[in-house]
């Protein structure tokens, strides 16, 4: 755990970038505002992990959930944004099943190609060894011939 708040800033990057999608075009935000918006929201990422924590630990448990951070925003008095963000968490949810499903699909399709590469070398071995038994039994008519 970090030793002072300041340590737990977030990247100033991601606080520019969220400023700028929230702000209309032409809107300028100085260096100093910047910096408080992002020790704003460091603080209110810790408060909002804090009261979450507190519900898992309410309930004997270590990992904290979707429902502890909704039932911490609720109790921080942020109601307003517990349906955008039930949207939001619904919406990752459908993304991260739907990247699994691709998962899964590449890895079927892998093992379909790898099994269709193997009967192909496989039939070609036994066409290989068809050939060389022809080749053989040719001799030996050959050899029958000859004698």
């Amino acid at each position: 755990m970090a030793e002072r708040p300041e340590d737990l800033n977030l990247p100033n990057a991601v606080i520019t970038r969220i400023i700028k999608e929230a702000l209309p075009d032409g809107v300028n935000v100085s260096k100093e505002a910047r910096r408080a918006i992002s020790q704003a929201a460091s603080v209110f990422v810790l408060y909002a992990t804090s009261c979450a924590n507190n519900f898992a630990m309410k309930a004997k448990r270590k990992t904290l959930n979707a429902g502890d951070v909704m039932a911490a925003m609720e109790e921080m008095e942020f109601e307003r944004f517990l349906q955008p963000l039930r949207e939001a968490l619904q919406a990752y949810k459908t993304g991260q099943k739907g990247k699994k499903e691709a998962t899964e699909q590449k890895r079927k399709d892998k093992e379909k190609k790898a099994d269709l590469e193997e009967n192909d070398k496989s039939q070609e071995e036994d066409e290989e060894e068809e050939h060389m038994e022809e080749e053989q039994e040719g001799e030996n008519e050959e050899e029958e011939v000859e004698n």
